[in-house]
């Protein structure tokens, strides 16, 4: 996942590679950690998704995997344009698209609250394009929405962390908040990789700030 050359200026839809039609590769149809589906465009009735941009994705889906309440977790590829696109491609700087973790959770009992409070502790939201080492748009800070209320509370808690991070030296608040916009699955490889892989790379370049509590 260190890839360290400079790609830190999002292309244009013109200048951005064309991609393809359909999924160029098959994937798991479970869950290695969870056991559930693992491609889930329905989602259990009262489920809801959230997806999030925090940097490596390996990482960041292990660490939504282990919260309770979670169903399901994948990685992929989201914010660009290039329909279906590769690691590779995601890498080059010239698909717009962010590496990406879709969680599928139990709002009983896991609220998204709390899923964009542990989002803001995890990673350093104020670094742009890049976390840590990993340099380049696909490792930039996002949010993207997949209801109303998602977006209210998001740009909540957003506001609420800026001033807590800010006392504490950081910088602006980086983080991309948008609706969810369409989401490819990334190479089978990639999903769960942690699990298959418990030695591999983490990059949580976390600020080790907390989130405030409630008042």
């Amino acid at each position: 996942m260190f890839f360290t050359r400079e790609k830190s200026t999002l292309p244009s839809a013109d200048q951005a590679l064309p991609g393809r039609a359909t999924r160029p590769f098959t994937l798991a149809e479970r869950h290695l950690v969870l056991d559930a589906p693992l491609v889930t465009d329905e989602v259990p009735e009262g489920f809801e998704v959230a997806v999030f941009g925090l940097g490596c994705f390996w990482g960041a889906e292990e660490i939504f995997w282990q919260q309770p309440g979670v169903w399901s977790t994948s990685v992929g590829y989201a914010g660009g344009y290039t329909p279906h696109p590769s690691y590779e491609e995601v890498c080059s700087g010239r698909t717009g698209h962010t590496e990406a973790v879709r969680v599928v959770y139990d709002p009983a009992r896991a609220s998204y609250a709390d899923l964009v409070k542990i989002f803001f502790e995890v990673h350093d939201p104020t670094q742009g394009m890049r976390q840590g080492n990993d340099v380049g748009t696909q490792y930039r800070s996002a949010i993207y929405v997949t209801t109303p209320e998602q977006e209210k509370v998001a740009r909540e808690l957003t506001a609420r962390y800026a001033a807590v991070i800010a006392a504490k030296g950081y910088g602006e608040i980086t983080t991309e908040i948008a609706p969810a916009p369409t989401y490819y699955y990334a190479e089978d490889h990639h999903q769960q990789y942690l699990h298959k892989n418990p030695f591999g790379y983490r990059c949580h370049a976390n600020t080790g700030v907390p989130f405030p509590a409630d008042d």
